[in-house]
């Protein structure tokens, strides 16, 4: 993984295998590694388009319901797996009931 770090904000490490949804390919897109406010890393079994945008769906555990975000990809790289990506994506769109539930989900400890 890069070793840069210019993270907005703190990431928290989820455990759960969580799975990214692509709404418009409802594909997945990758599988949740860290999430903050501003952005998120996955990693996934194809490689994303550079600067692409996305939308997509997260189930986050006891956060009672889904949030969708849009997404735009700021990096990624190839996993030590063959054929899976690790890429971090910048949230450029939230709605404001879903940017709500992200904000109380993070502050969960």
């Amino acid at each position: 993984m890069s070793t840069s770090e210019q993270r907005r904000a703190p990431r928290k490490p989820v455990d759960a295998g969580i799975v990214a949804i692509d709404t418009v390919a409802e594909q997945p897109l990758g599988h949740l590694c860290n999430l903050s406010a501003s952005g998120l890393l996955l990693i996934g079994g194809r490689e994303p388009r550079s600067e692409g945008i996305y939308q997509v769906r997260l189930a986050l555990p006891d956060a009672s319901g889904s949030i969708e975000l849009g997404l735009q990809e700021q990096w990624h790289e190839p996993a030590a797996s063959p054929g899976q990506f690790w890429a971090g994506y910048r949230i450029i769109a939230v709605a404001p009931a879903h940017g709500e539930l992200l904000e109380r989900w993070l502050r969960q400890a």
